[in-house]
């Protein structure tokens, strides 16, 4: 399918100040030109420092919390914390336990098990807790929806202090202190930190208190850094420094178990593609396998023969996850195109056996695939649960809210929703939710490519794409520029890795670019030497025998016009 390029809006006289104040070259500058900041945003942007933290007691009820959390430290109590079993919640976790063990407590923890209890609070879970003579229950990247759980915590007698960052309902749990910055009182200048961010904000505020050394806080941020990065907040304003330092100490490998678990992924540079692709897929594999624990000990642990195995079972349980994933997605696959699914308005597929807590990433593959939004559904004991995902300009909840009826529960926001009905509403479930969204008159999904910048060979030189590199760490809200190039001529053409990928030599005037299309091998038998084209995508260093060129790696090609 064609693809529709985007072109940014750019401000020409705002980048030739920055690249001049800042030293930068003029590719570099108009990227972030475009970001609209200020020469101060601008300057903590490239070199943050820890002194761009912000003040933690701005978020609400840090007070009460780190009050409540001192009488624990004094009276010596038994402290739990009820986390996720995601990376978000497993860093979480750890982060909070280890911390307040160094200030001499006795920390346990309860991590939910994804295919028998679900996320977040649960009532099984607080009698276990009471009956364990915990007295106060820390909640971690969970917590602000469970208004009724809490209080069944507070019948039950123990206290509670809930730290998310998930969107509140209009009632808040009564708990001792809910620290969320999404509240909508909240005075915190940025409402955009995962889970172990506030976990972050609260170690820093007990710090100041206790008027520890920055550095009891501080080097936790490797931990921090990897639960950010892998819940795909944006990695713009506090997100970025927590991501640019952790990094920097992620390089140093001060845990044992992360330093192992990178090790064995294979990668040989630490940045936030490392995390995205390489850690995040095999620490959620424990969560969506139901062995998320074991995760959490990985992080835990300084005994090195643990650390070897629980990375090798780590590792397993991704492959696993990949094996099942597969599985799950050509079954899903071949029902589509044999019941003609794609006739839909959504993809809806149920079936037994498949696994809770993979479908949705299948979920989002199909979509992906096909254009469509789509629903994944296990069927177990009469009852279907499953995860969907939604395309651009469909607001998937949304149509969930119109055609509840039939639905046993549902939640989620515009892109991702989770569902549950009973398998004999199924059908019906499917012709109304195909009904309304019929009714939008949404048109034929075209994707979109946002360009950054139109450029041209001239503009392009190792040292210009090597400042790129000041702009990392890529992720949600700061993506890898994407720069078009046109008018280029086809000097060379070939395929490699037996047809899968599209290698090219490009020339304008007396200079040239190298480009690679990976999985765009099958674009050779459309193109010829001498043909002109445009391109987009991302600017490299490709290192061959010692020498350094610039290489673009390709997201489209067209024709010039």
């Amino acid at each position: 399918m064609n693809k529709k390029w985007q072109y940014n809006d750019n401000d020409i006289e705002r980048a030739n100040k920055i690249a001049e104040k800042f030293n930068l070259k003029k590719v570099v500058a108009q990227i972030i030109a475009n970001k609209k900041l200020n020469d101060e945003q601008i300057k903590v942007f490239l070199e943050p420092t820890r002194n761009n933290f912000y003040d933690p007691f701005l978020l609400p009820d840090m007070e009460k919390a780190v009050q409540r959390i001192l009488k624990a430290i004094e009276n010596k109590e038994k402290v739990v914390i009820f986390g996720d079993y995601d990376v978000d919640g497993i860093t979480s976790t750890t982060v909070l336990k280890k911390f307040l063990e160094e200030r001499g407590l006795e920390v346990g923890y309860h991590i939910p098990n994804r295919l028998k209890e679900g996320y977040g609070l649960n009532k099984e879970a607080i009698k276990q807790i009471v009956e364990e003579k915990w007295t106060l229950m820390i909640t971690v990247d969970c917590g602000i929806s469970g208004v009724e759980d809490v209080d069944y915590a507070n019948e039950l007698g123990i206290d509670t202090i809930v730290t998310d960052h998930h969107e509140p309902s209009e009632k808040l749990p009564n708990a001792i202190a809910v620290i969320d910055p999404k509240i909508t009182t909240n005075k915190y200048p940025f409402n955009q930190l995962a889970g172990v961010g506030v976990v972050f904000k609260l170690i820093q505020a007990l710090s100041i208190k206790l008027e520890l050394d920055e550095k009891e806080y501080l080097k936790y941020l490797d931990l921090v850094c990897l639960g950010t990065i892998s819940d795909i907040v944006p990695l713009i304003d506090e997100n970025r420094v927590i991501a640019k330092l952790g990094l920097k100490l992620i390089e140093t490998q001060r845990n044992p178990g992360l330093k192992s678990l990178i090790t064995s992924s294979g990668y040989k540079t630490v940045n936030s593609g490392t995390i995205s692709f390489g850690i995040a897929p095999r620490v959620n594999a424990c969560g969506r396998m139901g062995f998320a624990e074991d995760a959490l000990k990985l992080f835990l642990t300084n005994n090195l023969f643990e650390i070897q195995e629980l990375t090798k079972k780590l590792n397993e349980y991704n492959r696993e996850r990949q094996e099942t994933e597969k599985t799950i997605f050509e079954e899903a696959f071949k029902e589509i195109e044999e019941n003609n699914e794609l006739d839909n308005e959504i993809i809806i597929l149920s079936k037994e056996n498949w696994h809770h807590g993979v479908i949705g990433i299948v979920s989002s593959k199909i979509t992906e695939n096909y254009l469509k939004p789509s629903i994944l559904l296990c069927e177990e004991d009469g009852i279907c649960k499953g995860s969907g995902r939604s395309v651009p300009g469909l607001d998937l909840h949304e149509a969930l809210c119109k055609t509840s009826k039939d639905l046993e529960k549902y939640g989620g926001h515009a892109m991702a929703v989770g569902i549950s009905l009973k398998k004999e509403n199924l059908e019906r479930f499917k012709k109304d939710i195909n009904e309304y969204i019929r009714s939008l008159n949404l048109g034929e999904i075209q994707p979109v490519i946002d360009i950054d910048m139109l450029v041209t060979l001239r503009d392009l030189d190792i040292e210009t794409v090597k400042q790129l590199k000041k702009l990392e760490p890529f992720g949600e809200a700061n993506r890898m520029p994407i720069f078009a190039i046109k008018n280029l001529k086809i000097d060379s053409i070939r395929s490699l890795s037996e047809g899968k990928h599209l290698k090219l030599r490009l020339k304008e005037d007396n200079l040239s670019i190298d480009a690679i299309g990976f999985n765009l091998g099958e674009l050779t038998d459309l193109y010829k030497i001498g043909d002109k084209v445009d391109i987009v995508g991302n600017l490299e260093i490709n290192s061959y025998n010692g020498i350094d060129s610039v290489q673009m790696n390709i997201k489209d090609i067209i024709k010039s016009l």
